[in-house]
């Protein structure tokens, strides 16, 4: 029997330029995260990116707020097959979580302030998602569409305002709780994105 040591995740390969990045001190970013593109990519305090995440600065700027979450295999900054924007940047507020398999497009897209877009989600190039919305699982955002605060959007379409009356002081300490778990899980490996 081998005594060498399996790697749970396989090698995963950049298929792009390295971008320039701006990472605080404080991020977590796993090693088999892939950053490609051209132009800046800003990561700031406390956000989490974790293995297979994908974060692609081909067509713009990528901005990630304060204790951001990007799970395994999501994607920012996906360029639109039919998108020709002069601008294409992404940015996401301070405490969004894009869930496993959710992508955001890239065209001067936003996601506001503690939002959550849910697994296997697609937010549209240059759509505006508002603070504090909830997009549950397999929801399309369409190419620019608005979606306003505190809204939550089904995979279906239909909306709804959300009334659960959760205070943002608490969200924002779960989020902060969730992101110190996953910053003793997730092994972090910044440099090698400088």
């Amino acid at each position: 029997m081998s005594s060498k040591r399996l790697s749970i995740l396989p090698p995963v390969s950049s298929s792009g330029p390295k971008p320039p990045v701006h990472f605080s001190s404080s991020i977590t970013i796993a090693d088999s995260a892939l950053l490609t593109g051209t132009h800046q990519v800003t990561v700031l305090s406390e956000s989490v990116i974790h293995p297979r995440a994908r974060l692609d600065s081909s067509a713009g700027r990528l901005n990630l707020g304060r204790r951001c979450i990007v799970h395994e295999r999501a994607h920012l900054g996906l360029v639109p097959t039919n998108g020709r924007f002069t601008e294409a940047a992404v940015t996401l507020g301070d405490y969004v979580a894009v869930e496993v398999g959710a992508v955001v497009e890239a065209g001067n897209t936003v996601v506001g302030e503690g939002s959550t877009v849910g697994v296997g989600a697609r937010v549209g190039a240059g759509a505006v998602v508002g603070k504090h919305c909830t997009l549950t699982p397999h929801t399309e955002i369409a190419a620019g569409a608005v979606v306003p605060d505190f809204t939550i959007v089904f995979s279906n379409g239909m909306r709804r305002t959300d009334r659960r009356g959760v205070a943002v002081e608490l969200k924002n300490k779960a989020v902060a709780r969730q992101i110190d778990v996953l910053r003793r899980m997730i092994p972090s490996n910044p440099a090698k994105f400088v």
